[in-house]
This record gives C-alpha cells, sequence and structure tokens, in this order.
C-alpha cells in the first residue's frame, strides 16, 4: 500500500461523481501539533467504512503539512510534499520526502513496523509550522551573578517561547500519545517545559559567566534562543524531532534583596557624578527653606530654626558643594573656581590673598617686610597720587597729611 502524485487532470469535478473518499487534514490551528485525516464526502457514498482507506482515495496536503498514511498501525508511506496524492493498494511506498530529503529514511524503518492491528488504515497530519506562544515563567528565582553590580543576583522570567518539528516520523513516534486523534501543544508540555526551564536557567547562567549585564537580559531574545539552542536542540533532535526555534522573554523582575542591591549601586552610581551631588545638595537647600516656610509656628520661627541649622550644617554644604564644583570643573578640563554654596563670584579668589600681601619674585605671597621663603626685602613701591592731588613718595601725603592708601 502507498501513494502516487495524482495527476492533476484526475482531480476535477469528475471526481464528484465517484465513489471515493477525498481525505484532508482535520482542525489545525496554530498550537496542534498533530491531527487525524478526515473524509470529506462527494456523491452520495455515506456507507464508506471507518477506520478504512479505499483505494483509489484522495488525500489532500497543504503547505506545512506532514501526511502519513497508516496500515495496521505501522507508517506505510508519507509526504511533505504539498499536493493531491492517490492511494494505490498495490504500489510501494513512495516517501516523498520534501523539505526533508533523506533525513527520514532512517526514522521511517524505526516506526513503520510498530504496529499491531492489520485491518486498520489511517491518514495523519503533524503541523511543520513553528508552533509559538508556547508560555514559561520561572518557579523559583534563577541565580545570576553580575559582574557590574558585582553581586549574586536573583531573577524571574515569563515568557514566551516557540518550537518546530524537525523529524516528523520521529516525533510521532516519541511525542505523540498513541491512540489519540488530535493533539495540541500544551496538552503535551508538561515534561517539555520542565525541560526547557531547567535550560533556560543553564544558559541565563551562562549570560552571566559572558558578563552581559542583568539588565540587558529582557532584550537579548535572540542570544537567549541561541544559548537555548546550545543547550537543549541535540537532546530534543534526537528524543523528539523538535527543536526551539526562539524565546521572548516578557518580563524580568528581581526578588526583594536584589532589587535593594540594585537600587543602591544605581544611587552610588548617580552620585558619583558631581553635577548630580551639586544638584542634591541645592534640592535639599530649597526643601529646608519650603518646609521653614509652612513651619506650624510661623514661617519666622522656622526661619530662626532654619538659620541655626545652617550655622551648624553650613560649613559642610558649603565645603561640599565647592568639591563639587571643583571636580565638574576638573571633568571639563577649566581651571577651578566656580561659585558654591554660600559663595558670591569672585570670593574664593577674594579670600585666598589677604589684604596687604605681596608676591616675592620667588613666587611666595607674603604679608610682612620680608620673604618667609627667601628672605628678600619687600620691595619699595614708587610714587602715589593722594586723593587731594599731590603725588607723593612717603606714607603720608606731604600737602594733606593722608596715609598712604
Amino acid at each position: 500500500m502507498g501513494i502516487i502524485k495524482a495527476i492533476g487532470t484526475a482531480i476535477g469535478g469528475s471526481l464528484a461523481d465517484q465513489w471515493l473518499e477525498v481525505i484532508e487534514a482535520g482542525e489545525m490551528g496554530d498550537q496542534t501539533v498533530f491531527t487525524n485525516g478526515v473524509k470529506i464526502r462527494k456523491g452520495s457514498n455515506t456507507k464508506g467504512t471507518a477506520d478504512t482507506v479505499s483505494n483509489g482515495s484522495v488525500i489532500h496536503v497543504y503547505p506545512n503539512q506532514f501526511m502519513m498514511l497508516l496500515d495496521g498501525g505501522k507508517v506505510v508511506d508519507y509526504t511533505a510534499e504539498e499536493g493531491y496524492y492517490t492511494v494505490n493498494n498495490s504500489s510501494l511506498p513512495s516517501l516523498f520526502n520534501g523539505q526533508f530529503g533523506d533525513t527520514l529514511k532512517e526514522s521511517y524503518q524505526r516506526v513503520k513496523y510498530g504496529g499491531s492491528t492489520p485491518t486498520v488504515q489511517k491518514v495523519f497530519f503533524i503541523n511543520l509550522q513553528e508552533i509559538k506562544g508556547i508560555k514559561f515563567g520561572t518557579r523559583n528565582p534563577i541565580n545570576y551573578f553580575d559582574l557590574f553590580y558585582n553581586a549574586e543576583l536573583f531573577l524571574r522570567a515569563h515568557g514566551t517561547y516557540s518550537i518546530k518539528v524537525t523529524d516528523p516520523l520521529k516525533f510521532y513516534a516519541e511525542a505523540i500519545p498513541k491512540n489519540r486523534t488530535k493533539v495540541d501543544i500544551q496538552s503535551i508540555n508538561e515534561q517539555y517545559l520542565s525541560e526547557f526551564l531547567e535550560a533556560l536557567q543553564s544558559s541565563i547562567n551562562q549570560m552571566s559567566a559572558d558578563g552581559i549585564r542583568i539588565s540587558y537580559v529582557a532584550s537579548k531574545g535572540r542570544e537567549l534562543g541561541r544559548y537555548m539552542s546550545n543547550v537543549l536542540d541535540e537532546d530534543w533532535k534526537q528524543m523528539r524531532g523538535m527543536e526551539i526555534q526562539s524565546v521572548g522573554i516578557a518580563s524580568i523582575s528581581y526578588d526583594e534583596e536584589s532589587q535593594k542591591l540594585i537600587n543602591m549601586r544605581n544611587q552610588g552610581a548617580m552620585l558619583s557624578d558631581p553635577s548630580v551631588r551639586e544638584g542634591y545638595v541645592q534640592g535639599a537647600i530649597a526643601r529646608g527653606m519650603e518646609a521653614a516656610g509652612s513651619n506650624a509656628n510661623g514661617a519666622m520661627a522656622g526661619f530662626m530654626g532654619m538659620g541655626v541649622g545652617m550655622n551648624t550644617a553650613g560649613g559642610y554644604m558649603a565645603g561640599a558643594s565647592n568639591m563639587n564644583f571643583q571636580q565638574m570643573q576638573m571633568n571639563q578640563g577649566q581651571p577651578q573656581g566656580g561659585m558654591g554654596y554660600g559663595q558670591q563670584p569672585g570670593a574664593q579668589e577674594q579670600a585666598s590673598v589677604p589684604a596687604g600681601a605681596w608676591t616675592c619674585s620667588c613666587g611666595s605671597v607674603n604679608t610682612g617686610k620680608f620673604c618667609s621663603e627667601c628672605g628678600s626685602p619687600k620691595p619699595v613701591q614708587g610714587p602715589w597720587t593722594c586723593s587731594c592731588g599731590s603725588v607723593n613718595t612717603g606714607k603720608f601725603c606731604s600737602e594733606c597729611g593722608k596715609p598712604r592708601q
């Protein structure tokens, strides 16, 4: 018993007038992996024998379908090529492999002798499309050592993955429960999901070893799919004739302790930026003034209290602000200086040079009559003009007696 490819002219309106079966795949949704063939009655033949495929019956095979013809429970012929096929009880198996080439020959030799009842003939179809939208979720947090945070973190992952049947005969023999006429992926997925989650943990651990930051895992669906292929595909191909096609992570969440560590590290990273620190300082001052203005005992009492606090903390705030500005200017490659908390423009430069100071030729700044570094005397100053208009060289004006300014 086998199938032969039907000639196009034989499949026409005249077929409806013959008492033969036309067989097509039953309902095949996007989650269906296996279904039986159903007879489409033609003409007035309504008394055909159940579980029998009449000689001369026509089978329709559509794209992405794999058809198997069974006799007595054993596979006697199959095809992965779309088209019309006629059942011929006198022919040998034709074995139309289609896209699979010679890869199905070994599987065919394994499953063709697996039957028991010699009087039952059936047609079954396997879905060769990518089976998408298989949901998964980690039951327990997965450990993930993140080099960026330098910490052992724990995450949960939820999403979907897809599979594709790569060896339909092996898939039929190993994955499809016996005596079933239709199988959806969810009805056989419990074992596969457990294996998938185990492989997912191994793959995520490998991403950790490769130095990928934990926050990037959710956007690494393709890379994760490749990791999963390395971990799981070889086993699934050999055992069941299917493989992982893609993995889509919908959400990544962290356990409470991991979230605290991440937040603490992120805050530290932000505060290492002097501009962020300065914004925090100025914000703290603004919040203090706002709180003082809304003091229940009156704004004046609030500002008095704030003044007392500022006397205590003002030095620290001013120092912190100055340090922030100096670091910002160093980062920008500019001379140090600027305005910090409690400073006016130029106040830092004015405070750094005492009144009456003079600079020696050696570069030392002094306030006495002699240089504290080299001992040179303070240079004699030149003539000066008094406010009365008189030009003098001494310490007092010779006209009005005013001291030299």
